[in-house]
């Protein structure tokens, strides 16, 4: 992600054209001034040219509108495939490590709120530096041919406005970089406490937490503020030494004009054509120095995202073998075979056999994979190097649909979606009787228990029902599949006894069945309750 700034060749080149254009419509400004100080000379002189010259006024006018438009429709294209780009490369082949210090709300303020800040650097500020390295020098050319005068006074006024736009800058960056942490800090706030709100109006902290976020809500004010504040002073300084420039500009041409002024001017006395051109030369010189004003704060913003982009710790998210399609199952007994299996992330998998209607038990340290081994097991994680191999087949990308379809995994941090209890447990719809796989699963007084019975909704987060009952609910759905492998992480982890204690039985249950099970357990009685266990090696820091 430290390449947010830079474009494809595709994109640079969009964005080349587009700065064309746009330079085009400010050079066709020197025709207007042309043909407005010629109409306004032939009045004084009475010249019969002036509807000629309205009309080409007119013409570069309509000319000079299509290509702007044109510029900032390339440009604006550009902007938004940057934005997208970047988020498709955070969210679909980029996955992000969120530790402590980094939140899901954090993650969401960025995807949401921050990478947008990307497209005016593209839109504006890389635009506008492109304009600037050309326009400002094309008019001090086309003004020399007019009077040297007035080329030093544009060279001498021009170049001071990016020297003190490059000092606010500095400080615009660091600005922008607070301001960036407190958005997220506010978003990580905001989504912690409504999580918790139940819990904060049980406990009377409701007073205690709106004070805290207030506080919070103030510090963004004035961070906002603070960024608002520099953007209006690189915008107050650019328009005074725009305006010193025209003014001085304005002064050498009327005093030139009323003869008190002799010199800056090839041979012949400053004509009123020649002064009423370089007066409306001279805002246009100064428009894509006026341009940059904001452009700067855009700029400021970009790279504060781009730093915090840089910043995480981000790594490709490798492929999922199979394609996720409903296929038959894979024929035949069940047999799982283990052979010097080693995953992308470091994590070696013990050499081990299991049949059908067995159990074992993955033992280890916290962190030395068991996890992971059910993840790999269940065909979710490919390896670097080894073998899994199910039903006598190698496990890979052909049949990790059909071995999925055999097998259910069970994760330790159980997610029930949005629908009635019924759907979660029966996803396909068959209508089938429930009851014996409840009871397997001891599940039947959690559904007894629940409002609506088997149409009760427990919602996103499983709201209604703990962790140990959202676990039974999870093997009862199990059972009803008719999965033959059961893959269960951490399935007694953080229950009392008598909740663990069902859960332990149920597995036993299956297995007695004849339904093959492996856990990933820290539980001693888990543990022993399985045939045999397999120990995982620690893994070296």
């Amino acid at each position: 992600m430290r390449d947010v700034l830079t474009l494809t060749k595709p994109q640079a080149d969009r964005l080349r054209i587009s700065a064309i254009l746009r330079i085009c419509a400010d050079l066709l400004w020197v025709v207007q001034a042309y043909a407005v100080a010629a109409v306004i000379a032939g009045w004084l002189e009475d010249d019969d040219h002036g509807i000629a010259l309205v009309i080409l006024f007119a013409a570069t006018g309509v000319l000079r509108a299509l290509l702007s438009y044109g510029a900032g429709r390339l440009v604006f294209d550009l902007g938004q495939q940057v934005v997208q780009h970047t988020r498709r490369k955070l969210l679909d082949t980029q996955t992000v490590r969120i530790d402590a210090a980094l939140s899901s709300a954090e993650v969401a303020a960025l995807v949401c709120d921050k990478i947008p800040l990307l497209a005016p650097y593209f839109t504006r500020f890389r635009l506008a530096m492109i304009r600037v390295r050309v326009v400002p020098v094309a008019f001090v050319l086309i003004a020399l041919t007019q009077s040297w005068a007035v080329a030093i006074v544009l060279l001498v006024t021009g170049p001071l406005i990016p020297v003190f736009m490059a000092l606010i800058g500095l400080a615009a960056r660091d600005a922008s970089a607070r301001q960036m942490v407190e958005i997220g800090a506010v978003n990580r706030l905001l989504v912690d406490r409504i999580a918790a709100l139940p819990d904060i109006l049980l406990l009377g902290g409701f007073d205690r937490s709106r004070a805290l976020f207030v506080t919070r809500v103030d510090a963004l004010r004035e961070k906002t503020m603070a960024v608002l504040r520099i953007a209006f002073l690189s915008s107050t300084v650019l328009e005074l030494f725009s305006a010193i420039g025209v003014a001085m500009v304005a002064l050498y041409v009327g005093f030139s004009l009323l003869g008190e002024i002799t010199f800056g001017i090839w041979g012949a006395p400053l004509s009123i054509s020649q002064g009423v051109f370089l007066l409306l030369l001279a805002p246009d010189f100064f428009q894509p120095l006026r341009d940059l004003a904001p452009a700067w704060h855009d700029k400021a913003g970009a790279e504060a995202v781009a730093e915090e982009l840089a910043g995480l710790d981000v790594a490709p998210v490798l492929p999922i073998l199979g394609r996720g399609a409903k296929v038959a199952p894979l024929f035949g007994p069940i047999s799982i075979s283990v052979n010097q299996a080693e995953t992308f992330a470091g994590i070696n998998l013990p050499d081990f056999s299991i049949g059908p209607g067995e159990s074992v038990a993955l033992t280890g340290t916290s962190g030395s994979g068991k996890s992971t081994s059910l993840t790999a097991l269940a065909g979710l994680l490919p390896l670097s190097c080894g073998r899994i191999t199910v039903m006598g087949q190698l496990l890979n990308a052909e049949n990790a649909d059909a071995w999925r379809a055999r097998l259910t995994l069970m994760p330790q941090h159980i997610h029930i979606p949005d629908t009635t209890l019924s759907e979660f447990l029966d996803p396909h719809g068959t209508k089938a009787d429930l009851g014996p796989a409840l009871r397997i699963a001891h599940a039947s007084d959690i559904v007894a228990a629940l409002p609506h019975g088997l149409d009760t909704r427990l919602g996103e987060l499983g709201a209604g029902v703990s962790g140990g009952e959202a676990r039974r609910l999870l093997l009862a759905r199990a059972f009803f599949s008719g999965a033959d492998v059961i893959l269960a992480d951490e399935p007694t982890a953080d229950l009392d006894a008598v909740t663990a204690g069902l859960i332990i039985d149920a597995l036993r249950r299956a297995q007695d069945s004849g339904k093959t099970v492996i856990v990933a357990s820290h539980d001693p009685l888990l543990i022993d309750a399985m045939d045999r266990t397999v120990g995982l090696p620690e893994v070296q820091a």
